[in-house]
């Protein structure tokens, strides 16, 4: 089982900024992927950013260029810098932990992003 606590979200105005933090309860072992998925009203959840074990990234189209996903693996914890926000990304932003063992996936429970125009 693992824990995850997240913080930073917020209410900031378009074009502003904000950091995203994913605090997980055991290390990020080697085959573990960390990362972010949001959720907007009426539409369905989607991949915002993931970082694996190795360092790799992935991000949404939507998201390239403007937001990054980084680590510190002493404190076991995975950020979301958040610059040049859009209203559309306005979303409950998910911290997810997938261990690289049995592939089980973990959430934490969400922290409110509000982009306002």
């Amino acid at each position: 089982q693992v824990q995850l606590v997240e913080s930073g979200g917020g209410l900031v105005q378009a074009g502003g900024s904000l950091r995203l933090s994913c605090a997980a309860s055991r290390s990020i072992v080697s085959g573990d992927v960390m990362g972010w998925y949001r959720q907007a009203p009426g539409k369905q959840r989607e991949l915002v950013a993931t970082r694996a074990s190795d360092g790799s990234t992935n991000y949404a189209d939507s998201v390239k260029g403007r937001f990054t996903i980084s680590r510190d693996n002493a404190k076991n914890t995975v950020y979301l810098q958040m610059n040049s926000l859009k209203p559309e990304d306005t979303a409950v932003y998910y911290c997810t932990f997938r261990t690289g063992w049995l592939n089980n996936v973990y959430w934490g429970q969400g922290t409110q992003v509000t982009v306002s125009s």
